[in-house]
C-alpha cells in the first residue's frame, strides 16, 4: 500500500480502516480482518467507545504493532491535560503489549 510522508517525517498509509459508528464487536473483527488483508492504518477515538476492541483486533491480527499506524483522538476538554494520552488510551495501549 502507498504511504505519504507527514511533516514530522513519519510515513502514514494513504488508505486505512476507520471505526466510527462500529460496535465494539464489529470494530474488533473489522480491524483484525483489515490488518490481515494488508491495511496498516487504523483510526479510532475515545468518543467512538470502541478503543479497547480496536486494541484487541490489532493484537489478534498477528501484525506486529510497529507496522500499524494508529490514530486516535481526545476530547477537546482534555487538550490541556498533560497525562491525557497516557490515561485515556491506557486500555487500548495495554492490549497492544
Amino acid at each position: 500500500m502507498e504511504n505519504i510522508v507527514l511533516n514530522n517525517k513519519l510515513e502514514c498509509p494513504v488508505v486505512g480502516i476507520g471505526t466510527f459508528m462500529l460496535s465494539p464487536v464489529d470494530a474488533e473483527v473489522s480491524v483484525r480482518e483489515a490488518l490481515k488483508m494488508g491495511y496498516r492504518l487504523v483510526d479510532t477515538a475515545n468518543a467512538y467507545v470502541n478503543e479497547r476492541a480496536v486494541g484487541r483486533g490489532i493484537k489478534e491480527s498477528g501484525v506486529d504493532r510497529k507496522d500499524v499506524f494508529l490514530s486516535t483522538k481526545l476530547w477537546p476538554s482534555e487538550y490541556e491535560n498533560d497525562n491525557a494520552v497516557e490515561r485515556d488510551s491506557c486500555f487500548l495501549l495495554q492490549l497492544l503489549k
